[in-house]
């Protein structure tokens, strides 16, 4: 390229680089023009580049033409430093965002906010980019200047970006949110931002009322869509049903509530209504597979089988959640009978989030059909085609056998498994599982306790642990001390407050085991946990509680062993 075009070039690469900001003037207008303008309304001023900053804006241009987006960031990123013009800070912005080139970002858009103070995208783009590198007062700052002119906010955006900050940020930006409302009170986007606060904080009553006491303006939907999720979260869901329906009576058109009502009907088990609205939905969007593939799991929940398998292949045809699909195919063919169509389907889904399922189907399918060498054979051969499934293999194929009541071969499986991987602890932790099914207590605390060498914090091996000694051992206080420990580490977990409640039964402290059951119930309601509180109630005296107890976890667990053998052994029947 000779100099002459190179020059004409840069030219007109710094017009467009003027123009990307609003409110230039035209390059071309004559100067009185110019100044009778700058009388009216002074204009945006761009300094004089020099050849320097030609050259290196040209070349930044002519990298990204050949996909070199390194050398075209670095130099506009330079250039916007050193001119501190708006709009080559602007272009450097637009690449850095792009890019994804987050510090970038960051340092051009806070350049371009500053030199050109009253546009408003770049007061935005500031606002957004210091809230994602965490500086959320500053981020404030500049919102509110977008606020100020009118501009669309993205108060939500700093919200939701705060969710993974500690206490005192959230705290901290909740305070700017307060004091923004203050001075803007009827302002719906600060309004919404600070609701999704609050949700974030767990204060859901909080946000809901907040919500409720600023009704949105017309065609808002995303302050709807969040009051539907608050009811849900609050278990009042049907009291979301009508207040989408009248969203959607104002903006029939609007996809996102349509979906949310669909939804909504899902959770509150109108399986068939909720068909109905995917199959609407569907029709309007026949491109959308996201669609088609809710209507087919909707579709299996309400048994229409024959519909799921519909939905199900044409999504194999149009080459979309092919997986997923081969996946519930596999489930329908099961459901009629057809264990061989089954495992065909299961055989196709390959890796990624359904694999491990289809490969505990095919095992499970074929083991309880006496086919115990073909499932060993096929889970080797995936093994070898997927290594960085293999443990997971193994544990599918152990639990599987251990399942079908062939603990023998499963230990075989572990055995082999932990000799190709012996530091992998759930490998570990699965063979002392099975090993105390064995009522090799010897074998399952060693396994355990090389666990906890390892790792002393292990909240669910102190738990295994110390639950086994307290049921299959007299050593209480030493498995007491474990499941405290474990309870220190997850004071939330309903398993260990069963633990708990288990050994200081097993101690005769029955009104403290009675009060931790009781918790462990409410958070899980568990037949195993059932069966242990309604044996504390039996002990304290309180016979009809227990029956009312064991009565309500047999109508969720009706075939669950140890609810079947706690009864007979204290009541002399296994009926109530």
């Amino acid at each position: 390229m000779n100099r002459s075009s190179a020059l004409f070039l840069a030219f007109a690469l710094l017009q467009g680089c003027q123009t990307l900001t609003p409110g230039a003037r035209d390059a071309t207008a004559p100067a009185d023009d110019a100044a009778t303008v700058a009388e009216a309304k002074k204009p945006t001023v761009y300094g004089s580049f020099t050849q320097d900053t030609v050259y290196s804006l040209l070349t930044a241009e002519l990298a990204g033409q050949r996909n070199r987006f390194d050398i075209a960031l670095d130099n506009y990123v330079t250039q916007a430093i050193k001119t501190q013009d708006a709009g080559i800070s602007e272009r450097a912005f637009r690449i850095a965002e792009y890019l994804g080139a987050d510090q970038a970002a960051l340092d051009t858009a806070l350049i371009w906010a500053r030199n050109d103070p009253e546009n408003l995208d770049a007061q935005r783009a500031a606002a957004i980019q210091l809230a994602r590198s965490g500086r959320y007062d500053d981020s404030m700052v500049f919102m509110e200047k977008v606020l100020q002119g009118q501009g669309d906010t993205h108060f939500d955006f700093l919200a939701l970006s705060a969710a993974e900050t500690d206490q005192d940020t959230r705290d901290g930006l909740q305070k700017s949110f307060d004091r923004l409302l203050v001075k803007y009170p009827d302002n719906s986007q600060l309004v919404f931002g600070k609701a999704l606060l609050l949700q974030q904080d767990g204060k859901s009553e909080a946000a809901l009322a907040l919500l409720e006491a600023h009704p949105p303006a017309d065609g808002e939907i995303a302050p709807i869509l969040l009051r539907a999720r608050l009811l849900q979260s609050l278990d009042r869901g049907p009291e979301a049903l009508p207040l989408l329906r009248k969203a959607i009576a104002r903006n029939p058109d609007d996809k996102r509530l349509r979906l949310t009502y669909a939804r909504t009907l899902v959770e509150q088990d109108r399986i068939d209504d909720a068909k109905v609205e995917f199959a609407n939905l569907l029709q309007q969007y026949p491109e959308d597979d996201e669609l088609r593939y809710s209507l087919a799991l909707v579709s299996i929940e309400a048994k229409a089988l024959d519909e799921a398998t519909s939905y199900l292949q044409e999504l194999i045809e149009r080459d979309s959640h092919v997986d997923a699909a081969h996946l519930n195919l596999g489930r329908i063919f099961e459901e009629r009978n057809d264990s061989e169509a089954a495992l065909t389907e299961y055989a196709l889904v390959g890796p990624g989030n359904d694999y491990l399922p289809a490969q505990l189907r095919q095992a499970d399918i074929l083991i309880a059909n006496g086919r115990t060498d073909e499932a060993s054979r096929r889970l080797a051969e995936a093994r070898e085609a997927q290594p960085d499934y293999a443990i997971q293999l193994y544990l599918i194929e152990a639990e599987t056998l251990g399942n079908n009541d062939k603990d023998a071969q499963a230990m075989q499986v572990l055995q082999a498994a932990i000799r190709q991987y012996p530091d992998d602890l759930s490998l570990l932790y699965s063979r002392a599982m099975l090993a105390e099914k064995r009522d090799d207590l010897a074998q399952m605390e060693r396994d355990l306790r090389s666990i906890l060498q390892r790792e002393p914090e292990n909240a669910m091996a102190l738990n295994a642990l110390g639950y086994t000694l307290a049921d299959r051992t007299t050593r209480y206080a030493e498995a007491k001390g474990l499941i405290e420990k474990a309870l220190q580490i997850n004071p939330e977990d309903p398993a260990v407050l069963d633990s708990l409640g288990w050994v200081n039964y097993r101690m005769g402290n029955l009104d403290e085991a009675e009060r931790l059951l009781r918790q462990a119930l409410e958070r899980f309601p568990d037949h195993e946990v059932a069966a242990h509180l309604g044996e504390v109630l039996w002990a304290n005296g309180k016979r009809r509680e227990a029956r009312q107890v064991w009565a309500k976890a047999f109508e969720g667990q009706p075939d669950s062993p140890i609810l079947r053998k706690t009864v007979l052994r204290l009541t002399g029947s296994e009926t109530l």
